[in-house]
């Protein structure tokens, strides 16, 4: 009876209104929400086959959920660097404590206290770990992936590999020409207690013992000179020469000499001078690469030698830094920065029908598709932007206009019942 059929097309409209007002309640309620993706309920008709020409049969409607996944929000400056925010396409996978791997961009992360990062939903996000060698993203699966930990490194060090000197020596010196057996390095040349220049240059061990380097440069004939390096350690009472071997086994004295040759025309090296030599580090194998190709020679007295060399003391690590390619760096202490992990970005071919779970994250479901991995600022993944976060994508003025909708529409559909509901009614009671 189309009575009946009145009476179930009021309760499914009832229905149908009450699920939009309940995504409509939700999208306000998450209007301020870090990463939060706007709900919506579409209708689609129903339709009852009809039984005999010209009666109609009513059914209803129903209704569907829809997420805005690939929609973007608008986004918010803050003054965090582990607040993380992707324009583009691309998602952070991050973990629930489980170890089930998610995907979010809900990326307001706090560093806790075992140095992982977790965002407000409590899931922790994860990278590839560097020390393992350069990552290869998978191109259908989140395999790979380890927790990011800014404490991973602790209390480290870093050994010094390389370093390089440049000065101007003096064209004008006097030639050395005094053999001095007593700490004569081994080549057999005389950079020994006479010398022409000295500097020195800090490096580091393997523990993080700090080598300080003592750099000769002797004149020993027309635009050619001597270099000779030791380790101070080794150093006399006075603080040169003689010198004796370090470390354990011992190394030296000399840890490497050679000749430097200039051309008289211009001045500069006519040969690259990078010596290869090891540092004294407690048994451990070290070598150093030492570039002195910038070496001059000209007409001055002004010996002002710069140099450098990598390495550093041990030392906890200060803060972290995350780059628009989603590298994490740890600051030490003395400023020096390494690459701990890398971030990486996802993707799925349809991110709108991704599965949400409470905290803002989603989980991969066979109308997404695949998941693929990518770094950021490559294909379409996007770039994460440090000290920003990504705001809810929910409209307050549209979602109070579909709030309004929604309460017109349920009070007409309960017209309908109640009407319906009093027709039958009357129906039943013809027969009294």
């Amino acid at each position: 009876m189309s009575l009946y059929g009145v009476l179930r097309s009021g309760v499914s409209g009832m229905n149908a209104q009450g699920g939009k007002l309940a995504t409509t309640a939700d999208n306000i309620a998450n209007a301020n929400t870090v990463g939060y993706k706007r709900a919506s309920t579409e209708f689609s008709s129903m339709v009852i086959g009809n039984s005999r020409s010209g009666a109609y049969q009513p059914a209803g409607v129903t209704t569907q959920t829809r997420y805005a996944i690939g929609e973007a929000g608008s986004y918010l400056s803050t003054t965090s660097g582990l607040d993380l925010a992707v324009t583009g396409s691309g998602f952070f996978v991050v973990q629930d404590a489980g170890g089930t791997p998610y995907l979010t961009r809900a990326g307001s992360f706090i560093e806790q206290p075992d140095g992982t990062l977790k965002n407000a939903g409590g899931f922790t996000l994860l990278g590839y770990d560097l020390a393992n060698g350069t990552p290869a993203p998978s191109a259908n699966s989140l395999t790979g992936l380890v927790p990011v930990n800014v404490n991973a490194l602790g209390m480290t060090a870093s050994p010094t590999t390389t370093g390089y000197l440049t000065a101007t020596l003096n064209s004008n010196a006097t030639d050395v020409t005094t053999t001095v057996p007593v700490g004569t390095p081994a080549s057999g040349n005389v950079a020994g207690s006479v010398y022409t220049n000295k500097t020195s240059l800090t490096t580091y061990d393997n523990l993080g013992n700090e080598v300080m380097l003592d750099v000769y440069f002797t004149k020993t004939g027309n635009n050619k000179w001597e270099y000779a390096v030791f380790d101070r350690a080794g150093a006399s009472a006075s603080g040169g020469f003689p010198y004796t071997a370090t470390g354990t086994p011992a190394v030296g004295p000399v840890l490497s000499t050679g000749t430097l040759n200039f051309s008289a025309t211009t001045g500069k090296l006519t040969a690259s001078a990078i010596p290869s030599f090891s540092i004294p580090n407690n048994g451990s194998s070290q070598t150093m690469t030492l570039d002195l190709s910038s070496m001059t020679q000209l007409g001055t007295n002004e010996f002002t030698p710069k140099g450098d060399a990598d390495g550093n003391a041990a030392q906890a690590v200060d803060s972290i830094e995350i780059s628009t390619e989603g590298i994490v760096y740890a600051i030490f202490g003395d400023g020096t920065r390494k690459a701990t992990f890398q971030v990486p970005l996802a993707n799925v071919p349809s991110p709108d029908n991704l599965t949400p779970v409470a905290g803002n994250a989603y989980s991969v479901s066979m109308d997404s598709g695949d998941p693929s991995l990518g770094f950021a600022g490559s294909s379409s993944f996007g770039v994460i932007k440090s000290g920003s976060l990504e705001q809810s994508n929910a409209d307050m003025a549209n979602e109070l206009t579909a709030m309004i909708e929604a309460q017109r529409g349920y009070t007409a559909n309960s017209k309908v019942f109640q009407t319906g509901s009093d027709l039958l009614d009357v129906l039943v009671n013809l027969k009294r």
